[in-house]
Order: structure tokens, then C-alpha cells, then sequence
């Protein structure tokens, strides 16, 4: 839609610029009387307006390249249009004011139509451009709405840290932290801890004396010569 209203917008600006030199050129007399077209009094009052022409004429082609724009100007110079097509067709072809030739008649209302479909056109195609770029700023809006949410929601998690694991595995647990170390039962008992015992000396020199005893009943290799 868009491209398309761009290439409207550079034909209204090409036919505006064609409009204001004609006006421009109020003075020129027999220009007017060639295209048997009726000239403005005062000359001033043509001159004038052809200056506004020609400011319409630029701004309509700074619109068809400036995104921004395009849909604005577009529906203000299509109604522009279509209304200065309606009332040439009421002055100048219904009511005959002022009077013009047969060929002036037939110029005034192709003039006139064809203001009309172009007015009505480029303004039909604004208010779709427009429709189109409301359309995607609400979705771009509602898209960032949901990306604050996400990332607002993604702050408030609460953070949750893995309990460190010792060096040793499992097994280490238990000299890593604050209460006493658990010996292994398979771990030796030092002797310093086993004298310390109460009973634990007797058991010791109770279990040398085994010891011994069962050295000295081993029977012996027989000696060989």
C-alpha cells in the first residue's frame, strides 16, 4: 500500500507543479486565450495561488520519500483534490460561471473527474497506510511490554547456590564442616588414643602374649643338610 501511495503522491505533486506554473503565469495573456482558459483578475490573485500550488507540490514529494509523512500528507492533499475536482465541476461545467468554450468545458471536466479519483484514491490509500502503521506500532509496543515483563520477572527469581563439594568426596563431609570428625571404622586407632582407653593397656598385653604363643606353637621347617 504504501509504495503505492507514494507513486500517487508523485503524481499529485507533478500535476500541482503544472497547476502553479500555469498560475505563475497569469499575466501572459495570450497563453490563457490559446488554451482558451479563463484568466484570473487581478493577476495578483492567479500569482498568489500558485505560489500555494507549488509549496503543495513540494510537500507532496518530500512525502512520497519521507516514511514519516507519506500517510499524513497523503489524505490531506487527496481531500485537497477531490474537493477543488467537485466544485470545478459545479462552477465552471454546471453552472457555466464563468463562461468557457466547448473545448474549455471539456477540459474543465476531465479536470475535474480526474481530481476527484485521485483525491479520493490517494486518500483511501492514506487511511489504509495509517490503519497499517497503527497495526504494527500496537504489536512492536505489546512485543516490548512482554520482553519487560519477562526480564522484570527474570530479576525477582531468587538466586539459589549449589552446596560446595570437599576435595575428598563424600567421604570428607564431615571434617569440612564445624561438628567433630566421625573416624572411618576400618581407620586404625593411634596408640596415644588407645592408652588413653580405659582397659586398653591389658588388652594390648593380653593380645602380644597371644601373638607370641601362637609364634611358638608354629610348627618349624625341617633343616635340610
Amino acid at each position: 500500500m504504501k509504495p503505492l501511495l507514494r507513486i500517487v503522491l508523485i503524481a499529485d505533486a507533478l500535476m500541482l507543479l503544472g497547476f502553479g506554473v500555469l498560475f505563475l503565469l497569469t499575466p501572459w495573456s495570450s497563453l490563457y486565450n490559446a488554451l482558451q482558459l479563463v484568466q484570473p483578475q487581478p493577476a495578483l490573485i492567479g500569482q498568489a495561488f500558485g505560489v500555494v500550488l507549488l509549496g503543495f507540490a513540494w510537500i507532496a514529494l518530500r512525502a512520497a520519500f519521507d516514511g514519516d509523512l507519506t500517510a499524513m500528507v497523503g489524505r490531506t492533499v487527496g481531500h485537497v483534490n477531490w474537493i477543488a475536482g467537485v466544485l470545478m465541476l459545479v462552477w465552471l461545467v454546471g453552472l457555466h460561471t464563468p463562461q468557457l468554450t466547448g473545448f474549455g468545458q471539456l477540459v474543465a471536466g476531465a479536470v475535474g473527474a480526474w481530481l476527484i479519483i485521485v483525491g479520493l484514491g490517494g486518500t483511501r490509500l492514506a487511511g489504509a497506510v495509517k490503519r497499517r502503521e497503527k497495526a504494527q506500532a500496537a504489536e512492536a509496543a505489546a512485543q516490548e511490554r512482554e520482553a519487560r515483563a519477562a526480564a522484570r520477572t527474570k530479576r525477582e527469581e531468587p538466586v539459589v547456590y549449589a552446596k560446595p563439594v570437599p576435595a575428598g568426596g563424600p567421604e570428607q563431609a564431615g571434617t569440612s564442616g564445624t561438628g567433630p570428625a566421625v573416624p572411618s571404622p576400618a581407620t586404625p586407632m593411634p596408640a596415644d588414643v588407645a592408652a588413653a582407653t580405659p582397659g586398653a593397656a591389658e588388652q594390648a598385653q593380653e593380645a602380644r602374649v597371644a601373638a607370641r604363643d601362637e609364634a611358638a606353637d608354629a610348627p618349624r621347617p625341617p633343616l635340610r643338610g
